[in-house]
């Protein structure tokens, strides 16, 4: 399938006794294939803005490039300022309207390894199409003519999340031109250290609550279900990560000399490790899952998922699962105890025939609405202790390493909670009706994601619903290198965010 870019001005495509109306989707569709090229250069250009957290001065040119974007399309841009990176806030008041939506945007991304992009630099976008197994550079010229909604923009943060800033902005510019006006208040703030897990958030959430007082959240971000159907996410888990050091001889020792001798800290986190999960891949520490349960209509409700687990399974190249749950969904409703990374030693080219001298472990927990992360900790903490840890949150001292036999270091932190909307509140109604009358039938409707965003502040401290709209292609490789978005992904986004801007608000009591 091609589609073909259209080259009229946008107010020669319809009549504006047509462009006043609330419109259909034959209507969204026209409009945002002309919008598709001039999109598409700006979403360049924002793609080749560095955007890694960790250099505030990037941050800020983009923040800078956000700001001039936003009130070109008639915002109000005020920076709320935090101790790293503020935060951006544009307003738009429609006159009349009894509500106000804010939307949550990201605007930084992952670091990068260039060593494992396929392409001169993450931040130089390339457009490319798949070749049998291989991916085949695109001229960017030959989007003025036919051009294939397969071809992908391969570039850092082409999905997570420059895809959907851009797309927003694409989808304003049409509204505007269109003279489709919002019967809703407009609120958009930007995170720019979302990827840092959001440190500064909550505190800015609070100082800043009046600024961003609104009647719900709709947040653009993550992928839609793995079927790539329209889809609406009313949850996602939070999470927490602990770091946990184990220790042995003060430096690395021959393993002729002292194999046998010396205990080998790396087994020792092995076997702390292993002790916390069975087989099966469930955690076993004693309360883990206390507080959860499933009821029928909750179980009815994951079931409507429409999951294919044969090719879930084979995407992953696994042949079984973990047995937390009886379906992808289902494990998304339980905290989880993951592995992210482990070192100790030397291994490959640098392998070394040693005892190492400590062992490291990074440890993910994704929390869900009903679990407290602090308790969560102190289970981890306690089973640590019972299995005969002497445990410290710094290095241990010279007279504790001769002292106890088992030292490890615990260090942990919490990151943002849980959130979870009822697929019947104010949001969860208008945005349903909104991609219906756009796609002539529901969205699919998951109840939780399996990924975190850092939308908890916003939830408790602004008393909001929360609804996540995804507009990008689920095998995008967000946070991988070689990260992209699919060309008719990026239109449909658009289309989505049109269908949303110009659908009727819901009224709470209705």
């Amino acid at each position: 399938m091609r589609f073909i870019s259209i080259v009229l001005p946008l107010t020669a495509v319809l009549p504006s006794a047509i462009a006043s109306q609330v419109p259909n989707r034959q209507v969204i569709e026209r409009v945002a294939a002309v919008e598709f090229v001039p999109a598409v250069e700006r979403y360049r250009e924002l793609l080749s803005l560095p955007n890694d957290a960790h250099f505030p001065d990037d941050i800020a040119r983009l923040l800078g490039w956000l700001r001039g974007a936003f009130e070109a399309r008639g915002f109000a841009v005020t920076e709320l300022e935090t101790p790293g990176s503020p935060l951006l806030l544009a307003e738009r008041s429609i006159p009349g309207a009894r509500r106000t939506v804010l939307f949550y945007l990201q605007a930084d991304g992952q670091p990068v390894s260039p060593e494992h992009w396929h392409q001169e630099s993450a931040y130089e976008p390339v457009l490319r199409e798949r070749t049998g197994s291989e991916w085949r550079d695109v001229a960017w010229s030959r989007l003025s003519g036919q051009w294939d909604p397969e071809w992908r923009v391969f570039a850092r943060s082409a999905s997570d999340s420059k895809g959907p800033i851009a797309q927003f902005l694409a989808a304003l510019t049409v509204a505007d031109s269109m003279g489709w006006t919002p019967d809703f208040n407009l609120k958009v703030i930007i995170d720019g250290e979302e990827e840092m897990g959001s440190p500064h958030l909550p505190e800015a959430v609070e100082r800043y609550s009046s600024e961003l007082a609104a009647d719900m959240l709709v947040i653009l971000d993550g992928p839609p279900h793995v079927s790539n159907q329209p889809t609406l996410k009313f949850g996602a888990r939070g999470i927490a990560t602990f770091t946990l050091t184990t220790y042995g001889p003060r430096v690395p020792q021959h393993s002729g000399h002292y194999g046998n001798y010396a205990p080998n800290p790396a087994l020792k986190l092995a076997q702390l490790l292993a002790s916390m999960k069975d087989e099966r891949g469930r955690v076993t520490i004693p309360g883990w899952y206390d507080g959860i349960s499933l009821d029928r209509g909750t179980r009815a409700t994951l079931d409507r998922v429409p999951d294919d687990e044969d090719a879930i399974r084979g995407a992953l190249g696994i042949a079984t699962t973990d047995d937390v749950g009886n379906s992808l969904q289902e494990a998304m409703q339980y905290p989880s105890l993951n592995i992210r990374g482990m070192s100790s030693g030397w291994v490959g080219e640098q392998r070394r025939t040693i005892v190492p001298a400590t062992a490291t472990a990074e440890v993910d927990v994704r929390l869900v609405l009903e679990t407290d992360p602090n308790r969560l900790l102190g289970l981890v903490r306690d089973h640590i202790a019972a299995r005969g840890y002497y445990l410290l949150d710094r290095e241990p001292a010279e007279e504790e390493r001769l002292t106890h036999p088992r030292i490890a270091t615990f260090r942990s932190e919490i990151s943002y909670l849980a959130f979870r909307t009822e697929f019947d509140s104010e949001p969860g109604r208008w945005l349903t009706n909104a991609m219906t009358r756009l796609y002539g039938e529901p969205p699919i409707k998951i109840r939780t994601s399996g990924g975190s965003i850092p939308i908890s502040p916003f939830v408790q401290t602004l008393g909001v619903p929360a609804v996540s709209v995804p507009t990008v292609n689920p095998d995008n490789n967000q946070h991988s290198p070689n990260e992209n978005l699919r060309l008719g992904n990026f239109l449909e986004g658009i289309e989505v965010i049109l269908a949303v801007l110009t659908e009727p608000m819901v009224d709470q009591a209705s």
